[in-house]
């Protein structure tokens, strides 16, 4: 093992997109990450995405391509069967964190909560990501990403249509929250440090929705007067050009928006920057005159121009984009029957070099390994599996 993280042991029970993308983070950065797949689980995520019809091969395939399941062991194990226990409360003891996003009390239910588990580890970091925190009204709720966001207000700032809000299109408060558990646990490991104690990580995402909202409430501080959505400036937009492509321009900056304005011929909308009466006939003008010529052409313009521009990149280009290769941030790797498998690399390093070390492994893969290191041989794994803990085609 190595990295920064390479001594943290981390036992992953979540299976949602904001517990898995925590310990993505932990595991690329060196932690050691055990992942409890529960069987039922497995089967239900399954038969929603129709993975329950495809032949093995396709669903080891599927996984590998998994770029959350990459860096991490995973075990098979019915957290719910009584012979499943006493091996989870094993594990539990020689870790240094729990990640958990099952709702409130599930897990205590199981003998798996806090309370339980820091009596037999009393400096684990145990790790709650559920939609609305461990206390409150709404602990109880059950919900995605869309709700946390529409809860938290943001949901009301997403699109540019005055009648409705839009969905986003990204798992916006999935990732945040997986962002900020990952940075909260690091954080009470730090505190252990010094107390040598664990804690309890109360990692709510409609709290964590909430963050995003941090630039638009610093600028109003009377919440009545924020302007409603769609108002945006007009120094700033998203550009359709004559090839049907688009590009993107933020030249809030006057000495920016003044060489834009002189760039696309229009000096004149200069001192109209902050007039709000004047965006409308601004954002038509400049509508017009990209449909003037292609992609390429206005990408050549803005670049000798100096001002600040982007392609609009879907994904096939942003995976192609050289800036984005030269940061690390494609990985590629060889499936086991011998493909290609491209990710993303990880968002934030410490060192130069890869962080793939594996990708994904399929359900179980690891199980007999991971319970090899708590000393059970291969007799007692046997009873154990004969028992159903580990599920019922195991």
């Amino acid at each position: 093992m190595s990295g920064a993280l390479a001594e943290l042991k981390v036992l992953d029970f979540s299976r949602l997109l904001p517990g898995p993308y925590c310990s993505w983070l932990l595991a690329d950065m060196g932690a050691e990450v055990i992942r409890v797949e529960n069987p039922r689980e497995i089967s239900k995520q399954a038969k929603v995405f129709g993975w329950d019809k495809l032949p093995e091969a396709d669903r080891r395939r599927l996984r590998e391509t998994d770029i959350l399941a990459r860096n991490k062991r995973s075990i098979l194990l019915d957290i719910g069967h009584e012979d499943a226990l006493p091996v989870l409360q094993d594990l539990a003891k020689g870790v240094d964190i729990v990640v958990e996003d099952y709702r409130p009390g599930v897990l205590s239910g199981l003998g798996l909560g806090y309370d339980a588990l820091s009596a037999l580890n009393p400096g684990l970091i145990y790790a709650s990501l559920t939609l609305c925190g461990q206390i409150g009204p709404y602990r109880d709720k059950p919900g995605h990403d869309p709700v946390a966001l529409s809860i938290a207000g943001v949901q009301s700032r997403i699109g540019e249509d005055l009648n409705a809000p839009s969905f986003a299109g990204i798992p916006a408060a999935d990732v945040i929250t997986g962002s900020h558990a990952a940075f909260a646990i690091l954080a009470a490991v730090h505190e252990r440090g010094r107390t040598g104690r664990g804690r309890h990580v109360d990692v709510a995402m409609s709290d964590c929705a909430m963050s995003l909202l941090v630039n638009v409430l610093s600028r109003y501080p009377d919440p009545a007067t924020i302007p409603p959505r769609g108002t945006r400036r007009a120094d700033m937009g998203l550009w359709r050009t004559r090839d049907g492509k688009f590009i993107c321009t933020t030249d809030m900056e006057p000495r920016y928006w003044k060489v834009f304005c002189e760039t696309v011929g229009r000096p004149d909308f200069v001192p109209l920057q902050n007039s709000v009466e004047s965006r409308p006939e601004i954002r038509s003008v400049l509508e017009a005159v990209f449909l003037e010529r292609d992609q390429a052409e206005w990408l050549a313009i803005l670049e000798a121009a100096g001002t600040q521009f982007a392609p609009v990149n879907d994904i096939l280009e942003a995976l192609a984009d050289s800036h984005v290769r030269a940061r690390g941030m494609v990985v590629e790797a060889a499936g086991e029957d011998g493909r290609t498998v491209t990710q993303i690399g990880a968002p934030v390093r410490l060192e130069e070099g890869g962080s793939l070390r594996w990708l994904g492994h399929m359900p179980g893969a690891d199980t007999q390994f991971v319970l090899s290191q708590l000393g059970m041989d291969s007799l007692e794994f046997e009873q154990l599996r004969r028992s159903g803990a580990l599920g019922a085609e195991n």
